[in-house]
C-alpha cells in the first residue's frame, strides 16, 4: 500500500524535498491570513452591495444585481488571473486579484456619492475578483502538497474564508460611522473596510508567498523529469479537460454542487418570507447554512486524504441530494428548510473540497493553473445561471418543485460517481 501510494506521488509531481515542507506551512498560514481578509470584502459585497443597488437605482427590484455582478466579475477574472498565475507565480497573480477588488470597492464608494448605478455595477464587477482570488487560493494551497495532505491543506485555506465571511456582513454600523467621518454616503461606509482589507490581502500575498508555491513545484518538475521526458505543451484549461476524464469529472462535480447549492439557497429567503418567517428566523437559516459551508471542511479534507477523494465527492452528493429531498418533502415547514440548508452546505464543502483535490491531483503541475481558472470559469457560471433559473421555478414550481429539479442533475453526478468508483476497483482496488 505505502509502495503503490509513493509511486502515486511521483506519478503526480506531489513528492517534495523536506525544504518545501516548511515553505508549505508556511504558505498555508499566508493563504490563511489573506483568506480572512479577503472574505471580509466578500462578506461585505453580498450584504451591503443589494442595500446600495436598490438605493442608487431607486428600486428593491434590482437588488438582485449585487450578487450577479459580482458572479459575473468571478468568473470573468478566472480565467485571465490563472493564466497570470501561470505566467508569473500565484503571488502575483493573487495580489492582483486582491487589487482589482480594492479598485472596485473605491469605485462603489465613488458610486454611491453619485447615485450612479450603472458605475455601480462595474464596480460591483470588479469586486468580484476577489472571490476569483479566494477561489483560486484554495488550488495554491495544494502546490507543494504531497497527496496525503492536499485535501487538508487545501480544506484549511476554505475553513479560513469563514472569519472574514462572518465579519463582512457585521460592518453596517461601524461603516456608518466611518461613512459620516469621510462624508460618504452611509452605505458605502463598509466598503472603506473591503478596500483596506483587500490592499491587506494583496500585501501578504506578496511578502508571504516568497518563493512562489506554483514556481516552485513547477522548479521542481523540471528538475525530476528525465530529458527525454518533455513538459507537456501550452494548452488552454478546456482543451486540457477534453482530454482528461479525472479532470473533467471533478469541474462537473464543482460547477453542479455549486449550481445546485446556489439555486436552493437564493429563493430559501424569498420562501420563507411569503410563508411568514420572521428576518431572526430568516437570519438564522442561512448562518446555518454558511456555517455548514466551512466549518466542516477540514473534516471532509481528511477524508478526500484518507479514504479518497472520489469517496469524498460520493459522500458530498448524498448529502446535496439527501438536502434537496428534504427541501422537496418538507417545504412548508420552518425546520424542514432549515434542516435542508445545513446539510446543503455540508455537501457543497465536501464536494468542494474534494472535487478541487482531485482536480488538482488529476492534471501534470505544469497544468493545473489553466485548468483551475477554467474550472472557477464554469462553477461561476454555473451558480449564476442556477441563481438566474431558480426565481422562474420557485414561481412556476414553488420550493418544493425547486427543490426536486435541482436533485436531477445531483442525481446524475452521483450515479457517475458510483460507476467511478466500480471501474476503479475493477482495474486496479488500490485506487478505489
Amino acid at each position: 500500500m505505502h509502495r503503490h501510494r509513493d509511486r502515486q506521488q511521483e506519478q503526480d509531481g506531489s513528492r517534495q524535498p523536506g525544504q518545501d515542507g516548511s515553505q508549505q506551512r508556511r504558505v498555508i498560514r499566508v493563504l490563511v491570513v489573506a483568506q480572512i481578509l479577503g472574505g471580509v470584502g466578500a462578506g461585505a459585497t453580498l450584504s451591503l452591495g443589494a442595500l446600495l443597488a436598490a438605493e442608487t437605482s431607486g428600486s428593491s427590484a434590482w437588488s438582485g444585481m449585487a450578487a450577479t455582478m459580482a458572479t459575473l466579475g468571478a468568473a470573468a477574472a478566472a480565467v485571465p488571473l490563472a493564466t497570470l498565475a501561470q505566467r508569473r507565480g500565484r503571488r502575483i497573480s493573487l495580489a492582483t486579484g486582491s487589487l482589482i477588488s480594492c479598485c472596485g470597492a473605491l469605485l462603489a464608494i465613488t458610486a454611491a456619492s453619485l447615485s450612479l448605478f450603472p458605475l455601480l455595477l462595474v464596480a460591483l464587477v470588479l469586486l468580484g475578483a476577489g472571490a476569483a482570488t479566494g477561489l483560486q487560493a484554495r488550488f495554491a494551497a495544494t502546490d507543494l502538497a504531497t497527496q496525503s495532505t492536499r485535501g487538508r491543506s487545501l480544506a484549511v485555506v476554505v475553513w479560513s474564508t469563514t472569519i472574514g465571511a462572518v465579519l463582512g456582513p457585521n460592518l453596517f454600523e461601524p461603516g456608518q460611522v466611518v461613512a459620516g467621518v469621510l462624508g460618504i454616503p452611509p452605505l458605502s461606509g463598509g466598503f472603506v473596510f473591503t478596500a483596506a482589507a483587500q490592499v491587506a490581502a494583496a500585501i501578504v500575498y506578496s511578502l508571504g508567498l516568497r518563493p512562489d508555491p506554483l514556481l516552485t513545484a513547477l522548479r521542481h518538475q523540471a528538475a525530476d523529469r528525465p530529458a527525454e521526458d518533455a513538459a507537456p505543451g501550452k494548452q488552454r484549461g478546456l482543451a486540457i479537460l477534453a482530454r482528461n476524464p479525472g479532470a473533467r469529472f471533478a469541474v462537473v462535480t464543482i460547477a453542479v454542487s455549486h449550481a445546485a447549492m446556489v439555486s436552493v439557497m437564493a429563493m430559501t429567503p424569498v420562501h420563507l418570507h411569503d410563508h411568514g418567517a420572521g428576518l431572526s428566523v430568516i437570519g438564522l437559516t442561512i448562518s446555518l447554512h454558511v456555517a455548514g459551508m466551512y466549518a466542516l471542511s477540514p473534516v471532509f479534507g481528511w477524508i478526500a486524504d484518507r479514504v479518497g477523494t472520489t469517496q469524498g465527492i460520493l459522500c458530498g452528493q448524498v448529502l446535496l441530494l439527501v438536502a434537496l429531498l428534504t427541501a422537496w418533502r418538507g417545504s412548508e415547514s420552518e425546520a424542514g428548510v432549515t434542516a435542508s440548508l445545513i446539510l446543503l452546505g455540508f455537501g457543497w464543502s465536501a464536494c468542494i473540497v474534494s472535487a478541487s483535490a482531485l482536480l488538482a491531483g488529476a492534471v501534470d503541475v505544469s497544468e493545473r493553473a489553466p485548468v483551475q481558472g477554467s474550472s472557477d470559469l464554469v462553477m461561476n457560471l454555473a451558480g449564476a445561471l442556477g441563481g438566474a433559473l431558480a426565481g422562474p421555478a420557485l414561481v412556476l414550481l414553488g420550493y418544493s418543485g425547486l427543490g426536486a429539479i435541482a436533485a436531477v442533475p445531483v442525481a446524475v453526478v452521483l450515479a457517475w460517481t458510483l460507476t467511478r468508483l466500480s471501474a476503479a476497483r475493477t482495474k486496479d482496488p488500490l485506487l478505489a
